[in-house]
């Protein structure tokens, strides 16, 4: 048997909307692992905001977390660490010019710990999931180490200048990304980063060539794994650039698009 590696992205992926699994795709997904499937996680989550799932799966593989910054095998230490943080120092430059884009917070995490600039109720709901670490005060102080990720919370009105600012003064050294509404935030990661980055890792450990890994997603961080999986699949409620990359569109995260997918791939 041909085994193909499985990459479930989480929110409005593999996730309802109220943030659970549902019990058919989950049945699914179990039958595939014993069926000798490989499966893993790929989200944007940090992996204490992710590690649920991870274990309601019974999931003994590596993990993808931060959209590719992080990748580590939470059973098995010898499997290796890849951390590919953001540079202190470019971060420390874009906080000097914060007040010049109207930016209102800036927090970054450096793995499972979380750094805010300032203090924000709104940021803080986000964020707490998996109890971190959280220290408030100003990231040119109390940041002493590269950050994994940073977001930046402004306003509608400021996010265009914002993203066009980091495109042109640090296009070469960061990544960035708009939250979906309704939040308005900007997510950075190193450049180079992304999902098919820490999967491609993954695929070459288990000796899986792409045109056996199959990937779901439904946002932009996802568009490049999709775009490298031999099965970049789309979600029904995904945006419509990713699905115009896709090699299929399912049904949505509400109507187990996952699980009725795998079944009918792998005539499970």
């Amino acid at each position: 048997m041909e085994r193909y590696l499985i990459a479930l992205d989480l929110d409005g992926t593999l996730l309802k909307d109220d943030k659970t699994i549902s019990p058919f795709t989950k049945d699914v997904i179990l039958r595939a692992k014993e069926a000798g499937h490989i499966v893993v996680i790929a989200t944007g989550r940090p992996y204490r905001a992710s590690k649920m799932y991870y274990e309601e799966l019974h999931l003994t593989t590596p993990i993808v977390n931060f959209n590719g910054a992080f990748v580590h095998h939470p059973k098995d230490d010898t499997w290796g660490m890849y951390h590919s943080p953001l540079q202190l120092e470019t971060i420390k430059e874009i906080i000097e010019v914060s007040e010049t884009y109207n930016i209102k917070n800036i927090l970054a995490e450096v793995m499972d710990d979380v750094y805010f600039h300032d203090h924000d109720e709104k940021l803080l709901s986000i964020v707490q999931l998996g109890q971190p670490k959280i220290e408030i005060g100003d990231l040119r102080q109390i940041l002493k180490t590269d950050p994994t990720s940073v977001l930046i919370h402004t306003d509608e009105e400021h996010a265009d200048d914002i993203q066009y600012y980091l495109s042109s003064v640090h296009a070469n050294v960061l990544h960035h990304r708009r939250w979906a509404a309704p939040w308005h935030i900007i997510e950075i990661v190193r450049a180079g980063v992304h999902k098919a980055f820490g999967l491609q890792r993954i695929a070459e450990y288990f000796q899986i060539p792409n045109d056996r890994v199959i990937a779901f997603g439904d946002e932009d961080n996802d568009l490049e794994m999709i775009q490298w999986a031999g099965y970049g699949i789309a979600m029904g409620n995904a945006i419509e650039p990713l699905k115009q990359v896709a090699k299929d569109v399912t049904k949505t995260n509400e109507e187990d698009g996952i699980g009725i997918y795998l079944k009918g791939l792998l005539k499970l």
